[in-house]
């Protein structure tokens, strides 16, 4: 993703010191702050307070975090223990995301066999292949999600733009590069197709009116903003042709766990004959798990309901926090809600795209690691 004219990513390690870098997307859109973190202390903070955010990109940044363990455990009389330790508590960060575990545990299997003087080289090496490995997937993504966007552009009006929605932020900030739900939509701009993306404002963080809206603006892809209950409005008057999700954990059979609301846009696209599709990395398949109900879902502060901030005035420099409700108003924030498979037209893979069911998707993946 280009940011005026320069390419970045969302998690990369500074190649002058040992410490690791990440766009801290907490301040965007207003500011665009690039953050250090030097410590698996800073790894696991940035993961829970959502510096970083997204299944990719939380997957990536765990993995570099075991690069940071590395360095402290070599220095610990107990190196072992240390390493360990700092496994679990970056596991313990986030419950619903597959990707944090997936990059945890691969990490700690490169270096179970290798002794600790040997494991700082190792686990940057893999730090770095996961990263490269996640923007190349979503690069894959994006052409076979392309596909699907050239066929409905196919039966357009000349100019006619393909009416796109989505929500959340499954964009290059989910990931390290490309994102998952919109690298079609990347692809199909940049092939000159016609669009227009319906974005979710995504409550109760917004990353949807925050992040997505950010990033498409930055790409030159016309959109527009909508609260998250106009989607259905939306498709009733068909003014939608596709919406297209990201996910945080998927069952091999086909469950889909992501941002709180995708359930309801699944329902929407259902009644309406709208086509739902997700897109998604191979990381973030569950194959130990089955039913999505069994996905744990994470149960956030309530005072990101409660509470919101914003530019008080357009020529404000800093942000403002402002209460919403009632100050002794109880509120519950679960982060997360699932799909159900019967619900979903496909899933679009860095392999092709699936059938949401155990069969089509070990189709594809019959060798899954």
């Amino acid at each position: 993703m280009n940011i005026d004219g320069k390419p970045f990513r969302t998690v990369w390690k500074d190649p002058t010191s040992d410490a690791v870098r990440i766009i801290d997307q907490r301040h965007l859109p207003f500011k665009f702050v690039i953050e250090d973190l030097r410590q698996v202390n800073d790894v696991a903070t940035a993961i829970v307070d959502m510096h970083v955010r997204g299944a990719g990109c939380i997957g990536a940044t765990a993995g570099y975090g075991i690069y940071l363990a590395t360095l402290e455990a070599t220095e610990s009389r107990t190196p072992e223990k240390t390493l360990r330790d700092a496994a679990d508590h970056l596991l313990a960060t986030r419950p619903t995301a597959v990707n944090l575990r997936w990059a945890v545990d691969r990490q700690m299997t490169a270096l179970q066999s290798l002794p600790p003087e040997q494991w700082a080289e190792s686990s940057l090496q893999t730090a770095t292949a996961i990263a490269d490995e996640d923007a190349a997937a979503c690069a894959s993504i994006g052409q076979h999600g392309l596909r699907i966007i050239e066929e409905l552009a196919a039966g357009k009006s000349d100019g006619e733009p393909v009416q796109i929605l989505t929500h959340c932020n499954a964009g290059w900030l989910a990931f390290v590069d490309h994102g998952s739900a919109t690298a079609p939509i990347y692809a199909a701009h940049d092939r000159g197709i016609p669009l227009h993306i319906w974005v979710d404002e995504t409550r109760p963080r917004n990353q949807g009116a925050r992040l997505t809206a950010w990033e498409l603006g930055q790409h030159g892809v016309p959109h527009t903003l909508i609260v998250d209950n106009a989607g259905g409005h939306l498709m009733q008057r068909s003014q939608v042709d596709l919406v297209i999700t990201g996910t945080d954990r998927t069952t091999h059979t086909g469950d889909v766990a992501n941002k709180i609301g995708t359930y309801l846009k699944a329902l929407a696209a259902r009644d309406n004959d709208v086509p739902f599709y997700v897109a998604l990395p191979s990381s973030t398949f569950d194959w130990n798990l089955s039913d999505g109900f069994a996905i744990p879902i994470e149960e956030r502060s309530p005072d990101e309901i409660s509470l919101m901030s914003g530019l008080v005035s357009p020529e404000a420099d800093s942000e403002t926090e402002v209460r919403l409700s009632p100050r002794d108003c109880p509120a519950a924030n679960p982060a997360f809600d699932v799909t159900p498979r019967h619900l979903i037209t496909g899933l679009i893979t860095e392999r092709g795209i699936c059938q949401a069911d155990e069969s089509s998707i070990r189709a594809l993946f019959p060798d899954p690691t």
